[in-house]
Parts: structure tokens; C-alpha cells; sequence
């Protein structure tokens, strides 16, 4: 399999078509298994490495951090590693008992990327990204924090998360203003089973040139299909991972999204695709998608998101999956 590359949005860095995501290494999977993921998806083509402050996604304060000092020891193993690959991060979850222990303020901030560069034994990430967005806190303090993580050298690029479209927007403007670094992505949630991404946050990444790295492009891992109607969620997924359960249970686990699912099954049948496959591989059709991340909580899970590279998606194939799952781009007109 060859994996292609792509332009992180207007940037120079290059970066593998799929990203690897390690929310579940920690709690989900154990360090030597989340080892034997990062291995594969490297062998694989995989150079983009996803992971956060707050992670293992299910655990609290006494895990926080976990995940990237399983990703640290990883790149410790083996030094050569670390030139080889695109690390991205993010902080603005609580990860600690003071109250000054999350958020967007100049304090966290440089006090998270500085714990962050720690845990995953490097001196830099190429991607720091704000989780979440800080309405308590001025976006002007913000943006002139990450100014000065870039400007030390301890980031390449910022990005944000789970941002409102109007929110970035007016990030982006205030940084031009300030002539502060500017925002180069955003990781939306984004997949078959959640489509509103589509209406807002996806035509602004065009406009702007921003790269777009989706989370949840399974949607929990409903969108594998190994999911049965009517029956609870199995023990060691994310529907019952810690306090995550409840969080993937709203989003996703309800009879709309079972009946959907199951059409959408019937489609990658007569297709001769696994769902996963083409799930992954409808997301990568847009054109304003850089990365998907493919998360896994054993190696093996990644060989069918992985295959998704490897098949271009039929343009009458992809006006089928965009009929089946229009409801989910909620407030369109087409509706």
C-alpha cells in the first residue's frame, strides 16, 4: 500500500493522507499494544501523529497525560523516530487540581506545552492545538500565547478543535490584526452519522486554507458495523470506556443511527468494501479534508480504515452515501 501525501492546508509541511489518533492508548489499550499501533501505522505510511494533554479519552485527572508518555517512550525507543514524523498535541482540558489548570489563558498555556514537550520527550511538536474553545478567557490573550509557543520554537503551527465557525473566524481576523501567528487547521468531528460540519466550519477551511483533520470519522466505531440494534454496548469500546461511555452513547447510539447504519452496511456489501473502508474513504472525498485520524485499539482494526488510501470512491457511489445520510447535515434545505 502507498500512502500519498497532502499540504497541511496553505503550509509547506507535507503530511500523510491518514493520521493516526492515540486517544485510546492508556486506558482502552495498554502501552505495549498502543506500541504495536504506532508501529503499524507507521509501516504503513502513516507519518501524522495525533494525541492531547487530556488523554486517555475515559480517564480523568489521575490519567491525564498518559497517552503522551506512552507516545514519548515510543519515540524514546528509537531516536530516529522522532525526524520521521509529524507530532501534533492539543491542551485546553483540565489536567490538573488548580483552577488555573485548563482553559486558554497565557499561564496554561505555556505551562501545558512545556508539560506536553515532557511526555513525549522532544523539544517541539509540529501542531499544537487548542482542544476546545475558552469563552472565559479574551482571544487576543490566546492567540499571543501561542504566538510565543511558535515564536520559542516550541511549535511549528497552531490549530484548533471543536470550534465554532464564527469563533475561528474571528480568531483568524484578530490575529491578522495583531500580526500574531495565525490558526493553519481545525479538527471538527466529522463523518457519515455527523454531517454539520459540512454547513459552516468545512466552507471556511476552503475560504481560509486552513487544513482539516476530522476526529470520529467511524463515529465512535458505530460505522464499523460490528455493532448490533438492540443489543448493549460490549465491554472495552468507547460506549462504555470510563467517562467517555456516556458522551458516544448521546452522540451516536440511538435507532436512527442503527437503521442508517445498517443501510449504509447494504451499500459497502454491494460495493465489496468494508463499511470502515468506505466511511473513511467518503470522508476523504471532500475536498476540504487533509487527514482523517483512524484511531484503533488493536493493530489489526487499522488494516480496513487503512485500505481507504487505496479506493476512490466512485463519484455516483459517494451521491448515494451523501442521500442515505443527508439528515445528518441538520438545517440543510435539502432535508
Amino acid at each position: 500500500m502507498s500512502m500519498p501525501s497532502i499540504r497541511l492546508g496553505r503550509t509547506g509541511l507535507t503530511v500523510s493522507r491518514l493520521a493516526l489518533g492515540t486517544m485510546t492508548f492508556g486506558l482502552q489499550t495498554e502501552e505495549a499494544v498502543s506500541h504495536q499501533i504506532l508501529d503499524k501505522a507507521v509501516d504503513s505510511g502513516i507519518n501524522f501523529l495525533d494525541t492531547a494533554d487530556v488523554y486517555p479519552l475515559g480517564g480523568g485527572l489521575a490519567t491525564a497525560g498518559r497517552t503522551e508518555e506512552i507516545i514519548g517512550n515510543w519515540l524514546a525507543a528509537d531516536t530516529s523516530r522522532r525526524r520521521r514524523l509529524v507530532i501534533a498535541t492539543k491542551a485546553v482540558g483540565k489536567v490538573g487540581a488548580h483552577t488555573w489548570d485548563q482553559g486558554a489563558s497565557r499561564k496554561h498555556l505555556l505551562d501545558a506545552i512545556d508539560a506536553s514537550l515532557v511526555r513525549l520527550k522532544t523539544d517541539y511538536v509540529d501542531l499544537y492545538q487548542l482542544h476546545s474553545d475558552d469563552p472565559n478567557t479574551p482571544i487576543d490573550e490566546t492567540i499571543a500565547a501561542l504566538d510565543t509557543v511558535v515564536t520559542s520554537g516550541r511549535a511549528r503551527y497552531i490549530g484548533v478543535s471543536n470550534f465554532l465557525a464564527w469563533r475561528l473566524a474571528k480568531a483568524l481576523g484578530r490575529a491578522e490584526t495583531l500580526r500574531l501567528t495565525k490558526f493553519v487547521s481545525l479538527q471538527p468531528r466529522y463523518s457519515l452519522l455527523f454531517r454539520e460540519t459540512e454547513r459552516e466550519l468545512l466552507p471556511l477551511a476552503l475560504e481560509e486554507g486552513l487544513g482539516v483533520i476530522p476526529y470520529n470519522p467511524l463515529a465512535g466505531g458505530l460505522l464499523t458495523g460490528k455493532h448490533a440494534k438492540g443489543t448493549p454496548p460490549a465491554d472495552g469500546t468507547r460506549f462504555t470506556l470510563g467517562t467517555a461511555a456516556e458522551r458516544y452513547q448521546e452522540r451516536y447510539w440511538n435507532e436512527r443511527a442503527f437503521d442508517t447504519v445498517a443501510q449504509l452496511a447494504q451499500v459497502a456489501d454491494e460495493a465489496g468494501v468494508p463499511l470502515a473502508t468506505l466511511a473513511i474513504a467518503w470522508v476523504l472525498a471532500h475536498p476540504a479534508i487533509t487527514a482523517p485520524l483512524l484511531g484503533a485499539s488493536r493493530p489489526e482494526q487499522l488494516d480496513a480504515t487503512l485500505a481507504a488510501v487505496s479506493y476512490p470512491l466512485p463519484p455516483e457511489l459517494k451521491q448515494r452515501l451523501d442521500a442515505l445520510t443527508i439528515e445528518y447535515r441538520r438545517g440543510d434545505s435539502a432535508r
